[in-house]
């Protein structure tokens, strides 16, 4: 009876570290895609945020036309960020400030996928799917794809 309880207690042990580990990759990721994609790129134009958190091959994937699929790497979205904050188009604020609500995180190992609503002010524009990877210097952003609500 002994050995049972011993044993019990290692498999409960084993399962709260488990479990506490993935609590912490879960805040890992949500605290990189938070400064990467909405500070970096959506709310600050902060390259700087943007290069620590977002891998050099990350792609953005699209539907276009006629069923086809259309690529943006992050070396022309950051382009971009760079160009709307030279106009003035960066940073937001007030009603045009980007926000996140995750609806959930899924990690295995080093791979990883993040739900979450993409909020205009208070408006519902999106849901986007982030894949991840943890690298030797954390968590990086490598792909996404998303859903745009019709006005």
């Amino acid at each position: 009876m002994k050995r049972l309880e011993l044993i019990l207690v290692f498999v409960f042990v084993f399962l709260a570290v488990k479990a506490q580990s993935n609590e912490q990759e879960i805040k890992a990721i949500k605290k990189v895609i938070q400064s990467a994609y909405v500070e970096g790129i959506q709310n600050e134009g902060d390259v700087a945020k943007i290069d620590a958190g977002i891998h050099p091959d990350f792609k953005l994937l699209g539907i276009g036309e006629n069923g086809s699929i259309w690529k943006l790497p992050i070396a022309e979205w950051k382009q971009k960020v760079i160009e709307r904050k030279k106009k003035g188009e960066l940073p937001r604020s007030g009603d045009d400030l980007i926000s996140i609500k995750f609806l959930s995180v899924d990690v295995t190992g080093t791979a990883a996928v993040a739900k979450f609503e993409f909020y205009v002010g208070k408006e519902l524009k999106y849901v986007d799917y982030i894949s991840l990877y943890k690298f030797s210097d954390g968590w990086k952003l490598v792909s996404k794809i998303f859903y745009k609500f019709e006005k």
